[in-house]
């Protein structure tokens, strides 16, 4: 069998920064276990299988699509990079004429549409919700040592927590911070939590970040990812309520980067906006 397969890289312009997603295109159903064991073997943060709804759909032509991520440990509900990347796929390589595609997934219907040197996501929007410090200290402690944490939010729909650094700190001090993500498994006891969200408030006064973050899931086997359209989902509630703004520009301070434009909606949904570099194409062979 052969599948084709592309590497991109998402939130970013350039190869080899911003976040790598594998994309699968699927001409026919795949047996179940095989999604997984492509994912392993890419071995990237996400795998996005991108399959056909009807047997005369076309990759060229048609505008709705199924689609499914996968770490190299399990399938998720939710991921925005492997969206970006599976859109630019079919904008860039396979030329699809339409204006808007629609990615029907576990998440819902997602869609993502061309606006000039970028692709736009309409996702959801999470609401992160205070959360009780005792219950995850440790988990914070592991996190960040004695930093001054500012405020702590959980998002219930993700299963994301949501720290704040003190706005004291500079991008670079949460940029430079040595995070032992492994250790987050054996510290953290409430069986809530599946993804942590460092976040500090940025300088946007004229051309600046709004707010900088990095992320940490190592309960879906990924230590640090580069660029989260997820974590986004709800950084973007939290920063739109803090700030008072509904448009937004948003770094990732992992060590690759990415950059992301958000626009919060009044319908509860958040358009997320991103660059993209293919540097892959092939085929899988087994």
């Amino acid at each position: 069998m052969q599948i084709p397969v592309f590497t991109v890289d998402a939130f970013t312009n350039r190869a080899f920064s911003g976040n790598p997603a594998a994309v699968c295109l699927l001409e026919n159903d795949l047996d179940e276990d095989l999604h997984q064991k492509i994912a392993t073997e890419m071995n990237l943060s996400e795998t996005a299988f991108i399959r056909k709804l009807k047997p005369g759909d076309d990759f060229t032509k048609s505008s709705c699509f199924g689609l499914r991520w996968f770490t190299p440990a399990n399938e998720v509900p939710l991921c925005g990079h492997a969206t970006l990347a599976s859109a630019a796929v079919l904008f860039h390589v396979q030329k699809n004429t339409n204006s808007v595609l629609t990615f029907v997934t576990l998440s819902g219907e997602l869609k993502a549409r061309q606006v000039k040197d970028h692709i736009v996501l309409d996702l959801p929007l999470y609401t992160a919700y205070p959360q009780e410090l005792k219950e995850v200290e440790e988990l914070i402690k592991a996190a960040v040592g004695d930093m001054i944490v500012q405020d702590v939010r959980y998002s219930p729909d993700t299963k994301k927590l949501l720290v704040r650094l003190s706005d004291t700190y500079e991008r670079s001090v949460l940029e430079n911070l040595k995070v032992s993500a492994q250790h987050f498994l054996s510290v953290e006891k409430t069986g809530k939590v599946k993804g942590l969200i460092l976040t500090v408030k940025g300088n946007s006064s004229g051309k600046g970040h709004d707010f900088y973050s990095r992320y940490f899931a190592p309960w879906y086997g990924i230590l640090e990812d580069p660029v989260t359209g997820s974590a986004h989902a709800v950084l973007s509630s939290y920063w739109s309520e803090q700030l008072g703004k509904k448009e937004m520009l948003a770094f990732q301070c992992s060590r690759r980067g990415g950059e992301l434009k958000i626009s919060v909606r009044s319908d509860r949904r958040v358009d997320i906006a991103g660059q993209t570099a293919v540097v892959l194409k092939g085929n899988l062979t087994f």
